[in-house]
């Protein structure tokens, strides 16, 4: 069976497309720029993007499943044309999807539950990943963190786990119309991430707890536009009750347990490293 990635060259994208090639799949990977694609040997690359539906058409062709991000750019915009993409997939033949979005459905999963495919949407909560993004220059340059809430709890997933739950789905079937929340083994606070992750580094780090008006100014001062600061203060600051509870989703698809938050660290320790 052959299967297509989109956003194949992102986080959890390359993930699956290593996920899939481990189950013996052949594996079409679609990106806006082929030439700078660093992908596995025996993936077939092709050009295509999300944002204009009638380029990723001819990649539909002989697959099996696909499995979707539900933005596009660089900006994580919605996508413009989820229902025309929806289409393509089922004029294609297209059997099984899976979707990695938020936890709102948008065009593309109304228009998907409106299709006869077999479609799945995966909510993760936080990424592990997002600490790479956030804390390696502050650990780097000055050996601490500066953030608010520092009590925040998070029951946060590995990116290995999404893309293996992914994987596993299209492959095997049988998870058509599900909605599942993925999350990590257990439930972190803020501070007890600084702790575990300077544990892994083997370094001690640092923590300050900034107030609400201190992390707009932070925020501001990296580049952050006003609707993404507050949009991080209210999500920061009142976690909803999903984002803190764990559920057994990755082990009961997977048949594994889902990776720690220290098994992260320790696989990501050099990077935080001087």
């Amino acid at each position: 069976m052959t299967f297509l990635v989109t956003g194949a060259t992102g986080t959890v994208g390359r993930l699956v497309v290593e996920e899939l090639l481990r189950a013996g799949q052949r594996v079409r990977a679609l990106t806006r720029n082929p030439a700078k694609a660093d992908l596995p040997e025996g993936v077939e690359v092709v050009a295509g993007d999300l944002a204009d539906p009638d380029s990723v058409a001819p990649a539909f062709a002989g697959v099996t499943g696909v499995h979707f991000i539900n933005f596009a750019g660089d900006d994580y915009a919605p996508l413009p044309d989820g229902a025309r993409l929806a289409e393509l997939a089922a004029q294609a033949g297209v059997r099984r999807v899976t979707v990695l979005g938020g936890r709102e459905d948008g065009p593309l999963e109304q228009a998907l539950a409106a299709t006869d495919l077999e479609w799945t949407l995966l909510h993760p909560v936080e990424f592990m990943s997002n600490t790479l993004q956030w804390w390696v220059h502050s650990i780097k340059a000055e050996g601490v963190i500066k953030e608010p809430f520092g009590g925040r709890v998070s029951a946060m997933v590995h990116e290995r786990d999404i893309a293996a739950v992914a994987a596993k789905v299209l492959v095997d079937g049988g998870h058509g119309g599900r909605s599942y929340v993925l999350t990590g083994p257990e439930a972190i606070a803020l501070t007890d991430k600084v702790r575990l992750l300077g544990a892994a580094i083997g370094q001690e780090i640092g923590f300050v707890e900034l107030t609400e008006d201190e992390a707009r100014a932070k925020w501001r001062q990296n580049g952050m536009g006003e609707e993404t600061i507050e949009f991080l203060i209210g999500a920061l600051g009142n976690t909803p009750e999903v984002g803190y509870t764990v559920v057994p989703t990755v082990e009961q698809i997977t048949g594994r347990p889902a990776r720690s938050f220290t098994e992260w660290a320790t696989e990501h320790a050099a990077a935080f490293r001087p």
